[in-house]
């Protein structure tokens, strides 16, 4: 069976989702160290959820996460979860760099987008969101 099958006591699945989430306002707040420190958040973050990073990556206003997920998975809440985790361990990890474009506890935008990878390959997701250029 392909690996990427998720086997449960009653089913089996390969769910992935594209996500993408904006900063605040667009500012231009992340940089190449962020995004790769996000990155190994994201990993252990998505672990708990019984999920696993397919691939991600960003610029400097916005992220892009190639995520697997269960049919269990509450999504909404899913990706509260990573807002608040991710952003709260940002603003704590490079406070000098978040408080430059933020007085409040924010971080990201309360809207952000989703989509389902059942229109189009993996592999093509995976090479788009590969040939973001990160920030210096």
């Amino acid at each position: 069976m392909n690996s990427d099958y998720i086997s449960r006591a009653r089913g089996v699945s390969v769910l992935k989702a594209h996500l993408v989430l904006t900063t605040k306002y667009r500012k231009r707040v992340l940089t190449g160290e962020m995004i790769d420190r996000l990155g190994e958040i994201l990993k252990d973050l998505l672990l708990k959820w019984d999920s696993k990073v397919v691939d991600f990556n960003g610029e400097s206003d916005h992220v892009h996460l190639l995520f697997q997920y269960t049919p269990q998975t509450d999504l909404p809440k899913f990706i509260n979860n990573i807002k608040t985790v991710t952003s709260r361990y940002l603003r704590k990890e490079f406070p000098d760099r978040v408080n430059q474009f933020y007085y409040k506890d924010v971080l990201w935008n309360g809207s952000y987008f989703i989509a389902s990878c059942g229109g189009v390959t993996v592999d093509a997701l995976k090479k788009y969101v590969e040939s973001i250029d990160l920030p210096k």
